[in-house]
């Protein structure tokens, strides 16, 4: 894989240049100040629009986090804690361990403004072979792959109330998974608004859904079914390795919590509205999560939750009745948002990474009218298509795990780094030092389960970050690549601002 030079990257192109760039010329008579027209934003500059408000910051937070994992898969935390009492337990830990987590990213987000999350601020604190090799496992493996996952989850839902005797076909169940990505994709690229607006509705849906089954589970509980809470922590495991490993599973339900700060430079105030919008959602989810679980443990049983790999879908069943089918429904209207929260953040990161030279450069275009990245969404979201059509894709993501991890413990991390090495840089959020230290002691201990647990999946995350290696040295590090080899990359960099409609951020056309 090659990657734009120097010369690509350091210029900037001219307007007589845009003219022959931008295919907004339709007609060869459109005058060159009809062109700036189009191209001026504040400033004279094309650049992403500050668009994301607190609310649309708390959409995606909460919409991203709530995805399939507490309407299918709750028994991973039940089987590994023994009972339901240390259940519950676990949820309540993970949900403050994940608002510690933000916490800190709320200082490393108000301090580093910059889009990119995890891969900005390992830059920042460690250089770019680190934040490149985080960039590298996102861009092949996490998001893409958590894109498909999601989409194949929405689409298996959607259909389930038309094949209620049996499975819905596979190729069926791809082909909406793939409709799914793809008109998320388009509006994505069409409007931030409206992508934002998708986030906020759809959010606000799976809220509702999980309201209903709370509301459910507490009217059960009113009608004397607590026979499951009597002794909660009976049959409790005594073992650590499984409390470590029902924390783990917790957490996996949690991810997404670091989510808004891919999208810092999008934030209209993101000193403000960064902490207030962790300070919200993530106490919500953990509510909403708890009063879940103890909703479907007022008429299933711990033994019925630990055999289940859909425990809302046979909560619905005993609990709805004929409208049993409201709960696939629910599942589907989540995990659709989900899709869409990970589609976002993953353009806003390939976006800035090859903004930084680390991708190729016309993934750091902007679409000169809509303001969108639009070579960088259309990329994440073509690549996730390619894994629909993979069987692997649920193995690879299991690879991932401990990367994901370790990419947190780095920021964290280089959040104390920086606070030795620039002491005077401008931190409107500067938490107490235990807070960064206790939660890096936290990852830590993450990082050591699965290396004791699942040595095999923790080693092939480990080999996949290092194929990254070879790829920074030849890709990037090689400055005198073979002049056909520029002149290939220059030829495809202005093919693809014809065709996509794009320039280099900043742009000015003044």
């Amino acid at each position: 894989m090659a990657y734009a030079g120097p010369d690509l990257r350091e210029r900037a192109y001219s307007n007589t240049e845009l003219i022959k760039l931008t295919p907004i010329i339709r007609a060869h008579d459109v005058e060159r100040n009809n062109i700036e027209s189009e191209l001026k934003v504040a400033g004279g500059e094309v650049k992403l629009k500050k668009k994301i408000t607190l609310f649309n910051g708390v959409a995606i937070i909460v919409g991203t986090i709530i995805g399939s994992g507490i309407f299918l898969t709750p028994k991973g935390v039940l089987v590994k804690s023994g009972s339901v009492g240390m259940a519950l337990v676990v949820w309540v830990f993970c949900g403050l361990l994940s608002l510690l987590g933000a916490l800190c990213y709320a200082e490393l987000g108000t301090s580093i403004v910059r889009s990119g999350g995890d891969y900005a601020y390992i830059l920042e604190a460690f250089g770019p072979l680190p934040a490149f090799l985080q960039l590298w496992v996102n861009l092949i493996i996490i998001r893409p792959t958590a894109q498909a996952i999601v989409a194949f989850t929405f689409a298996e839902y959607a259909l389930q109330p038309m094949f209620v005797t049996c499975d819905a076909p596979a190729e069926a169940i791809r082909i909406l998974a793939a409709l799914c990505i793809c008109i998320l994709t388009y509006i994505n690229i069409k409007n931030v608004r409206w992508a934002t607006r998708i986030q906020d509705v759809f959010t606000a849906a799976k809220l509702l859904a999980l309201a209903v089954i709370i509301v459910a589970g507490l009217v059960m509980m009113g009608m004397g079914r607590t026979d499951y809470f009597k002794d909660p922590f009976a049959d409790t495991t005594s073992d650590v390795g499984d409390i470590s490993l029902a924390i783990y599973s917790g957490l996996f339900a949690y991810a997404g919590w670091n989510y808004l700060n891919f999208v810092t430079e999008e934030m209209v105030d993101p000193h403000r509205d960064m902490p207030r919008a962790i300070y919200i959602s993530i106490p919500i989810v953990t509510v909403v999560y708890v009063m879940a679980n103890v909703a479907y443990c007022t008429v299933i049983s711990p033994s019925e939750i630990m055999q289940s790999n859909a425990v809302a879908v046979l909560f619905g069943n005993r609990v709805f009745g004929m409208m049993a089918w409201i709960v696939p429904v629910f599942v589907s209207l989540s995990t659709f948002g989900g899709v869409n929260g990970i589609l976002f953040t993953s353009g806003r990161l390939f976006f800035v990474g090859a903004r930084q030279g680390h991708l190729p450069q016309f993934l750091a275009m902007i679409h000169v009218r809509q303001y969108t990245p639009t070579p960088a969404l259309i990329f994440t979201g073509g690549v996730s298509l390619l894994y629909l059509l993979s069987n692997d894709m649920w193995k690879l993501i299991n690879y991932m795990s401990f990367i994901q991890w370790l990419s947190v413990g780095m920021s964290i991390l280089g959040m104390l780094y920086l606070r030795r090495r620039n002491p005077n840089m401008p931190r409107p959020i500067k938490l107490p030092l235990f807070v960064p230290i206790l939660f890096l002691a936290c990852v830590f201990f993450l990082l050591v389960v699965p290396l004791y647990a699942e040595p095999y999946d923790t080693g092939m995350g480990i080999l996949i970050l290092c194929t990254g290696i070879p790829v920074y040295f030849i890709g990037i590090k090689w400055k005198n690549k073979p002049k056909s080899l520029e002149k290939f990359i220059k030829n495809f960099t202005i093919a693809s601002q014809k065709m996509l409609e794009c320039v280099p951020e900043g742009h000015s056309t003044t």
